[in-house]
């Protein structure tokens, strides 16, 4: 027997016709038919925010487009199959009130879990919503760097330092200054031209008589240790006075080693250019007045004129180093060293009272220019005493070897 069947309800007078609703199974009823697929509706502009709507929407990593409503008291739930296949969508019916007002659209998509998002944005319901970026992995400390890579190794040689390193600073610092140039460059001119000039003038008299040729050599000289004493002098002071013997201080903790190798690289470039000049002079004093002289010129004099004045000057500007370095000042130290040069020998001058005559003889006799004197050959007619042959080297070593000693123990003992 077939149950009647209900009658549809109509729709109201200028309202829009609303599809069939699938009826609901009842519990009597035998099997319940296929869902009816619902049909797409076409795309409808976004709705305008109102008092009374909400929307929340969930989307997964790629945008899906929106599910169409179809009434307003239907809430449409699609879920996904987790893979393959077709998504079937099914309608549930909620009777309630018919308000657009109070329309939710709420569309879940079993997907995987997307990652957390900083919190919800309020934006607009047709602007799918972007992920926040990933952030950048922090790069690894250095330490755990060095802790993953134990086998690495340094491509700079690590050698321990020794004296060789020393010199070759020195070496760099001493060549690459102007002073040096400056200094020993006027001291070659003075030293050549003035004995070149003086021998030019001697040749033209009748004879010297027992005046070795050799000796007019002396005249270059005195003016060119004068050269030679602030060379001696900045090669410590002036990194005093810039700051840079920190520097070298970090660079060689050693201290002696520093003023040793200071000291040796100074004193081989003082000693072949004085003797390279020493001897240009002495050859040429020679060649010009040997014929009006007497004396003839041997081995030993040739020695002395030669490498002994250069020994004799590279002490003293090893004098002048040690002294640089005890007073850490170049405009004191330079004038310290002229007057130890220049003032005994000014002193004895105006000596003449017959009770200073002792003191006037030891203060010329070991005075700077007296020694060089003695060095080539000759001395002053009017001084009793004094050094003779090598003495006068002997004594500007003995001078330096107790100014360098005082410099190391000052310099090791004091901060820079």
């Amino acid at each position: 027997m077939t149950s009647p069947q209900q009658p549809q309800p109509q729709p109201a007078p200028g309202a829009q016709p609303m599809p069939p609703a699938v009826p609901a199974p009842a519990p009597s009823a035998g099997p319940m038919p296929p869902a009816v697929p619902a049909q797409p509706a076409p795309p409808q502009p976004a709705p305008v925010e109102d008092a009374g709507t909400m929307m929340l929407q969930a989307q997964p990593p790629a945008p899906a487009p929106p599910a169409p409503a179809k009434e307003a008291g239907t809430m449409m739930l699609q879920a996904q199959p987790p893979a393959g296949g077709h998504p079937e969508p099914t309608p549930l019916s909620a009777h309630g009130p018919g308000k657009e007002a109070g329309t939710m659209l709420l569309t879940a998509a079993a997907q995987p879990p997307a990652p957390p998002h900083p919190g919800p944005v309020p934006q607009h319901a047709s602007v799918p919503q972007q992920q926040a970026p990933a952030p950048a992995p922090a790069p690894a400390p250095a330490a755990n760097w060095q802790a993953a890579t134990p086998g690495y190794v340094s491509p700079i040689p690590v050698r321990p330092t020794h004296l060789g390193h020393a010199l070759a600073a020195e070496w760099t610092k001493i060549r690459s200054v102007r002073s040096t140039v400056w200094t020993l460059g006027v001291m070659t001119v003075l030293v050549l031209g003035i004995g070149v000039l003086v021998a030019v003038s001697v040749a033209s008299m009748s004879t010297v008589g027992d005046t070795s040729p050799l000796f007019f050599g002396l005249f270059g000289m005195l003016l060119g240790v004068l050269c030679v004493l602030p060379l001696g002098v900045l090669v410590t002071s002036s990194e005093y006075g810039t700051g840079m013997i920190r520097t070298t201080l970090a660079a060689c903790p050693n201290r002696g080693r520093v003023l040793t190798a200071k000291a040796l690289v100074f004193f081989a470039l003082t000693f072949v250019v004085t003797t390279v000049v020493t001897g240009l002079v002495a050859l040429t004093d020679n060649a010009m007045i040997s014929d009006i002289s007497r004396v003839h010129v041997g081995a030993g004099e040739w020695l002395r004129s030669t490498v002994g004045i250069g020994l004799y000057v590279s002490f003293l500007g090893l004098l002048a180093l040690a002294v640089g370095s005890l007073i850490r000042h170049s405009a004191g130290a330079i004038t310290l060293m002229v007057g130890v040069v220049l003032l005994p020998f000014v002193l004895s001058m105006f000596m003449f009272a017959d009770s200073l005559e002792g003191v006037r003889n030891f203060l010329m006799g070991y005075s700077i220019p007296n020694q060089l004197t003695v060095m080539y050959g000759n001395k002053f007619p009017f001084v009793d005493g004094g050094p003779s042959g090598w003495q006068p080297l002997w004594i500007v070593m003995g001078l330096a070897a107790v100014a360098l000693g005082a410099a190391y123990a000052t310099m090791r003992q004091r901060d820079v």
